[in-house]
């Protein structure tokens, strides 16, 4: 006979697993078509990870759906396609460029692509369909994303609403939609970044190498180390160096900053990134940077 002791207890990181476990077969047995947003950053990553634990031996029941800004990390499309290409899961692509080939989205030169992801992104959600989208928001990323729930809703404009938000007491999510809604899943948003970092290396998952130092030539622009790139021309003043740094996010080559760092290796990252007094979006990405609550206005607007 099998005996369960009373002091069996899940370890940090198998409590956040088994939420997230759970929470993508709801959302899999709940909506009629669902999609997981990838970027191909390690959050993202993680999620698809967790996806592949939730329904093996089947195969991942819905697509991924990718944002195309033209400006990626080369590193970060490869790694995607490694992925998808092991999972054999469906992409599906959402270009930018096309969207503004298409009239979608009107790009007048002044704004940056970060902006145009969201029209970009609202059109691939009602052209195929989609009725919940997984997104990889963590609540210590970012004080509007502290503030959202797991299932977080999203009107008929794909707009959010903070003040509207559903109650989620002891973990009952309400995924009731009228027509033309759909709803927002954020499976890990109880992680931080080091548990992401933590299962990153338990789980021996691979990742772009971006996240490990290597040299670079950059130059400071706004507090932050900008890769050097025809993509983002100098301005005055701005002198280029080669630097020892790695990236803690990954986004538009021409807003997301890179650090100083030699951590090379997994257990390197996991301890710097213990003592680190800001978060990855906080130190490196300079679309957070345009007002004080430059994430909140995006959301309310439809962004991931």
């Amino acid at each position: 006979m099998t005996q369960t002791h009373a002091d069996y207890q899940l370890s940090q990181l198998d409590q956040l697993e088994a939420e997230s476990i759970h929470i993508f077969r709801e959302v899999a047995a709940e909506f009629e078509k669902p999609v997981l947003m990838f970027s191909g950053g390690k959050d993202s990553i993680v999620m698809l990870r967790l996806a592949e634990k939730a329904f093996y031996p089947a195969k991942i029941p819905f697509p991924i759906l990718q944002i195309d800004n033209g400006l990626d990390f080369d590193e970060v499309g490869e790694t995607r396609d490694r992925w998808v290409q092991r999972l054999g899961v469906k992409l599906v692509v959402a270009s930018i460029d096309d969207a503004i080939a298409r009239g979608i989205v009107v790009d007048d030169g002044k704004t940056s692509r970060n902006r145009l992801q969201t029209p970009t992104l609202l059109n691939a959600i009602e052209e195929n369909g989609f009725t919940a989208a997984f997104g990889g928001g963590r609540r210590d990323e970012e004080k509007a994303r502290a503030k959202e729930r797991v299932y977080s809703h999203r009107d008929e404009f794909g707009q959010w609403d903070p003040k509207m938000q559903r109650p989620e007491l002891w973990s009952l999510y309400n995924g009731r939609l009228h027509a033309g809604e759909h709803m927002r899943i954020f499976p890990i948003s109880n992680w931080t970044e080091l548990d992401i970092w933590d299962y990153i290396r338990r789980e021996e998952i691979e990742i772009p190498q971006i996240y490990f130092a290597h040299q670079r030539r950059v130059f400071e622009r706004d507090g932050m180390l900008m890769s050097e790139t025809p993509l983002n021309p100098l301005r005055e003043g701005e002198v280029v160096t080669e630097r020892t740094v790695r990236f803690r996010t990954c986004g538009d080559i021409t807003l997301t900053g890179c650090v100083e760092s030699t951590a090379s290796t997994l257990d390197e990252i996991i301890e710097e990134i213990s003592v680190a007094r800001l978060t990855e979006r906080g130190a490196t990405r300079g679309d957070d940077r345009f007002s004080e609550a430059a994430m909140e206005d995006r959301k309310k607007e439809g962004y991931f």
